[in-house]
């Protein structure tokens, strides 16, 4: 009975812990996004004034994923695509064929919808550097799995429910692999034992993996 009795104690006591550190993992997320943001400013303030020049409006694109719990977000961008993006990968049977095969995105250079001032500015990775908006509101992480589309999510099956307790993350497990990041369904199954396995040290693992992936100007996710 007492054994009982403390194991029951120590369940809430274990709660309360967890909730700690979660608490004070999202503040120093807050805090590092922040600074990131801040430092990236100046970057980001020519890239948007590059776009605006030889691109035109708009500027930002917020392109639809599902966010923790299943809540759709829109997970923020430069535009690097012309406006009419998704129509034409719509309208284009083969095109489209070859995006659901690629894991649901396009290489830049099989990509005929990424404007040529696009092509730079993905190729340095300032094209992400908006979803730190998207950290700060709380619709993502800077670590954890990459945001998919609703379509995607098939391709977590039977384990979507666990990919979707989460926050989707700017660089992640599957991001980190760099050049050599697979496709689906290796890609699924590095995500959910990234969430199973989730640790405050192993996102700061990943964060110092990812530094050099960013800096040769490898990008991050689709």
């Amino acid at each position: 009975m007492e054994l009982a009795a403390a194991r029951g104690e120590a369940r809430p006591a274990d709660r309360i812990a967890r909730r700690k550190v979660t608490r004070l993992h999202r503040a120093a997320e807050i805090g590092l996004a922040a600074l990131l943001l801040i430092l990236a400013s100046p970057i980001l303030l020519f890239a948007v004034a590059a776009v605006l020049v030889f691109s035109g409006w708009p500027v930002f694109y917020g392109h639809v994923r599902v966010g923790r719990d299943g809540r759709p977000f829109r997970c923020w961008k430069l535009r690097t695509m012309m406006t009419d993006a998704e129509s034409r990968l719509n309208r284009d049977a083969d095109l489209r064929d070859r995006y659901v095969s690629n894991g649901y995105k396009l290489s830049e250079d099989d990509d005929p919808r990424v404007t040529k001032i696009g092509r730079l500015i993905r190729r340095a990775f300032i094209d992400e550097l908006p979803q730190l908006i998207n950290v700060l509101n709380g619709t993502m992480s800077l670590v954890g799995p990459r945001p998919v589309i609703e379509e995607e999510l098939q391709e977590f099956d039977p384990h979507a429910r666990e990919l979707l307790a989460l926050r989707p993350g700017i660089v992640g497990a599957w991001t980190s692999h760099g050049r050599n990041r697979p496709s689906y369904p290796e890609r699924a199954q590095i995500e959910i034992e990234y969430v199973r396995n989730r640790s405050v040290r192993t996102d700061a693992s990943i964060l110092f993996r990812s530094l050099p992936v960013v800096l040769r100007g490898q990008r991050p996710g689709s």
